[in-house]
C-alpha cells in the first residue's frame, strides 16, 4: 500500500495557479540548442554558463512552488517577483555566452532575444480539475448523500494541493498515462538485418544493482555538479561524474562482462512516487528539485548494436558522445524528442508522450534507439547533436555522414499500473526524473552514451555486424533469435521503429542464463513470467525516421530477419557474470533485443573463460560429434558404393558356382 504523501522537502504542497485555475510551469527558450558552432577555446565557459541557465530556471520554479499562495492572490506577483528577475539573470548569462564565443569566433545571432521566459498553464491539469469539479457537482445535483459529496470535495481539494500532481507537486498527472491495450500498433520499417550489415553485437553491463547514481551530466555540463538537475542510472563505466576526464573514463572499472567495454550508458532514474525518502531526498537533483520517491532498479537491460539497412557500418570513434531524446522536450517541443514507452507483450505499439498502463503480468519497457550516422570528424558538437544524425527510413545517412553501429537500449521495469482514480494512493504513480519545470513528462525521457570500447573490440563489433553474425559477451549462447527485438531497425530517431524489441520473447531465458553454468549474482532480480505473444502488425510503407511529432508517438516497427549466429565466446567474457538469456521463445512472441543482464552488487574484474579447444577433427570437446558433420548425402553415398559393388560380385560368384555344380 503506497503512502499518501505529496510534499517534498521544498514544496508546501499547494498548487501553483494563475487566475482562472490551471497549474503552470516555466517555459524558457533552449539557448544550448541554438548554438550550432562554439570555438574550442570557448567550450568550457559556454558549458558552465548554459548550466547556470538551467539552475536559474530550476530556482525560479522552486520559488513559484514556495510562493503559490502569493501567486494566487496577486496575478502580478509571479511577473514581478519571479519572471522579470529571471529574465534579467538570463540576459546577463546569455550575454557572457555571446562574448565568450565572440572572442574566438563569430558572435551568435539572435541569442539575446532568448532571455525572456513565460508561465505556461498545463491544460491537461486544468481539464482534469474541471472534470473533477463537474463530476462532484453532478453527483450533488443527483441527490447523492452528503457524506459522499463531502468525500468528493475532499478528494478534489487533495488533488488541487498536488499542484502539477505527483509526490513533489510537479507531476506526473493522470493525463500522462494511457492503457497500452488501447494503443494502435505502429508502422513497420526496414530492418537493418535484411541489408548489407545485418549482424548484431550485444554487450552486457548489468542493471545498476550496485546503485551508481548522480545528478551530473559530463556530456552537457562537464565540471558542473548537479548539471542534470535529476538523477541518472549508470551502467558500464564506473567513474562517470561531472569531473571525469577522458583519461578517467579510459582507466575506469566497468560493470560490463567484457572488460574491454568501458563505455558509459546512463539515463534518468524511474521512481515510484510512494513517499519513500531516498538518499537524494534532501539533495539538489533529488527531492529539493522535485525528484522524489523510490528509485526502481531495472529488471532487465539489453544493450545491442545493430547495422544499417542500406550500407555497411564503420567504427565509432573512441569517446564519441551521443545524446538521444530531449530532457526539455515538454517545453521545447518534440523536435528532438526520442522517448519510447511500451509494455512487454505489446511492443508492437510505442508511446512518445504517455506512460503505459500495462496489464497484469506485463512490465514497463523504455527503449532508446540512438543516432547512427556520424559526421566523420567530431566526437561532440556545440549543442551535442549536430555531429550525429538519424538515418532516413531506408537507412541512408545525410550527405557527409557515414553509418556507424546503432545502439539500441531496452530497459524493463517490474512496476504495476498506478491507480489513477485516487491519484496513486493505492498503487503509486511512476515517472522518470526530470528538470523540475519539465513536470516528469514521459516525452522528456532520454539516454546518454560515451563510447569507451577498446579499439580492437570496436573493430570486432563492426566486422561482426557487417558479416551478418551475432556476437558479443551479452549474446545468447545457443537459442534462436526470434525477432531479436529488431535490434535497430531503421534508425528511427524516435518515432519510427522505436519498439524494435518484439515482445520480450516470453519465456526466453529471462533467468539471465543461469542454466548454462554461469554463476548467478546474489542480487539477481526474479525471472519474469512468460508474457503473452503479440502478433506483428501488417507491413506498411516506411515513414520518416526523424524524431516524431505526433501525440501518441506511436512509431514504426521494423520488419526483422535473423542474422547468422556467432557462437564463439568473447575471450574476455566472464563466467562469474550472468550468462545471456535466449533472445526469443518463438517468432510469434517477437523476441527481444539482445539478452537481459543483471549486474553484481559490486564491480570486480571477472574471471576469464577460455573458449572450447578446436580439436581439428570436427568433434566438440567431450567426444560428441555433431550430426552430419562428415558431409552431405552424396558424400555419404560415395563412401558406400565400393562396399556395395564388392558384395554384388561375391553374390554373383556364388550364383555361377551353383549353376556349374548343377550342370555337372
Amino acid at each position: 500500500m503506497a503512502a499518501n504523501v505529496y510534499a517534498s522537502a521544498t514544496s508546501n504542497g499547494e498548487a501553483v495557479e494563475l487566475t482562472g485555475g490551471g497549474s503552470v510551469t516555466i517555459d524558457c527558450p533552449d539557448v544550448g540548442n541554438s548554438l550550432t558552432s562554439v570555438p574550442e577555446g570557448a567550450r568550457a565557459e559556454v558549458d558552465r554558463e548554459l548550466a547556470l541557465l538551467d539552475e536559474q530556471i530550476a530556482a525560479a520554479y522552486r520559488q513559484l512552488q514556495d510562493q503559490a499562495q502569493a501567486v494566487r492572490q496577486d496575478p502580478g506577483f509571479a511577473d514581478n517577483a519571479v519572471m522579470n528577475p529571471l529574465k534579467e539573470k538570463r540576459g546577463a548569462t546569455i550575454g557572457r555566452i555571446a562574448e565568450a564565443i565572440d572572442r574566438d569566433g563569430d558572435r551568435p545571432d539572435g541569442v539575446d532575444a532568448l532571455a525572456a521566459c513565460s508561465l505556461r498553464i498545463t491544460e491537461e491539469q486544468k481539464q482534469q480539475e474541471q472534470g473533477e469539479q463537474q463530476g462532484g457537482q453532478q453527483g450533488q445535483d443527483a441527490g447523492q448523500e452528503q457524506g459522499s459529496a463531502q468525500e468528493s470535495g475532499q478528494n478534489g481539494q487533495q488533488n488541487g494541493q498536488q499542484g502539477n500532481g505527483g509526490q513533489a507537486g510537479n507531476g506526473p498527472v493522470a493525463g500522462d498515462y494511457v492503457d497500452i491495450t488501447t494503443v494502435a500498433a505502429t508502422q513497420q520499417l526496414p530492418d537493418p538485418r535484411s541489408g548489407p550489415s545485418r549482424g548484431t553485437f550485444v554487450t552486457s553491463c548489468g542493471v545498476n544493482a550496485n546503485g551508481l547514481f548522480n545528478s551530473d551530466n559530463v556530456i552537457v555540463a562537464p565540471g558542473v555538479t548537479n548539471g542534470a538537475h535529476h538523477f541518472h542510472d549508470y551502467i558500464g563505466n564506473q567513474s562517470n561524474n561531472a569531473f571525469a576526464s577522458d583519461d578517467d573514463l579510459a582507466k575506469a572499472e566497468t560493470s560490463c562482462v567484457d572488460q574491454s567495454d568501458k563505455s558509459t550508458y546512463y539515463w534518468p532514474v524511474l521512481r515510484l512516487q510512494n513517499g519513500t525518502q531516498e538518499q537524494d531526498a534532501k539533495s539538489p537533483g533529488g527531492g529539493i528539485e522535485g525528484n522524489a520517491g523510490e528509485i526502481v532498479t531495472a529488471k532487465q537491460v539489453t544493450l545491442t548494436f545493430v547495422g544499417n539497412p542500406s550500407s555497411k557500418v564503420t567504427e565509432m570513434p573512441r569517446l564519441l558522445r551521443i545524446i538521444t531524446g530531449d530532457a526539455k522536450a515538454f517545453v521545447n517541443g518534440p523536435a528532438n524528442a526520442n522517448a519510447s514507452w511500451s509494455c512487454t507483450g505489446f511492443e508492437d505499439r510505442q508511446l512518445k508522450d504517455k506512460y503505459p498502463l500495462c496489464p497484469a503480468g506485463s512490465d514497463v519497457v523504455r527503449t532508446f534507439r540512438f543516432q547512427s550516422c556520424w559526421d566523420g570528424a567530431n566526437i561532440d558538437s556545440a549543442n551535442h547533436r549536430t555531429h550525429v544524425a538519424f538515418a532516413a527510413a531506408d537507412g541512408t545517412c545525410p550527405a557527409g555522414f557515414e553509418a556507424v553501429p546503432q545502439l539500441v537500449q531496452r530497459i524493463v521495469y517490474d512496476v504495476d499500473a498506478p491507480s489513477l482514480q485516487d491519484g496513486g494512493k493505492t498503487t503509486p504513480l511512476f515517472a522518470v526524473d526530470s528538470f523540475p519545470e519539465q513536470l516528469h513528462k514521459p516525452v522528456t525521457d532520454h539516454g546518454d552514451f560515451i563510447n569507451v570500447f577498446d579499439e580492437k573490440l570496436m573493430r570486432e563489433m563492426v566486422d561482426c555486424i557487417n558479416e551478418g553474425r551475432t556476437c558479443g559477451a551479452g549474446a545468447d549462447d545457443g537459442a534462436g533469435d526470434g525477432d531479436n527485438g529488431n535490434g535497430g531497425n531503421g534508425d528511427n530517431g524516435g518515432g519510427n521503429g522505436d519498439n524494435g524489441n518484439g515482445d520480450n520473447g516470453g519465456g526466453n531465458g529471462d533467468d539471465n542464463g543461469s542454466d548454462d553454468g554461469g554463476q548467478q549474482p546474489s542480487q539477481s532480480p526474479e525471472a519474469p513470467a512468460s508474457e503473452p505473444a503479440t502478433t506483428a502488425p501488417a507491413t506498411t510503407d516506411p515513414v520518416d525516421t526523424e524524431p516524431d511529432t505526433g501525440d501518441d508517438g506511436a512509431g514504426g516497427v521494423p520488419v526483422t530477419t535473423d542474422p547468422t549466429r556467432d557462437t564463439k565466446p568473447s575471450p574476455k567474457a566472464a563466467t562469474s557474470a550472468p550468462a545471456a538469456a535466449s533472445a526469443a521463445a518463438s517468432a510469434a512472441s517477437g523476441g527481444e533485443i539482445g539478452a537481459p543482464a543483471t549486474a553484481p552488487p559490486t564491480v570486480s574484474t571477472p574471471a576469464q573463460t577460455t573458449p572450447p579447444a578446436d580439436t581439428g577433427t570436427g568433434t566438440l570437446p567431450g567426444g560428441t560429434e555433431p550430426q552430419a558433420v562428415q558431409g552431405d548425402l552424396a558424400e555419404t553415398g560415395a563412401s558406400l558404393w565400393p562396399g556395395a559393388l564388392g558384395a554384388l560380385l561375391v553374390i554373383g560368384g556364388f550364383v555361377v558356382l551353383r549353376r556349374s555344380t548343377r550342370g555337372n
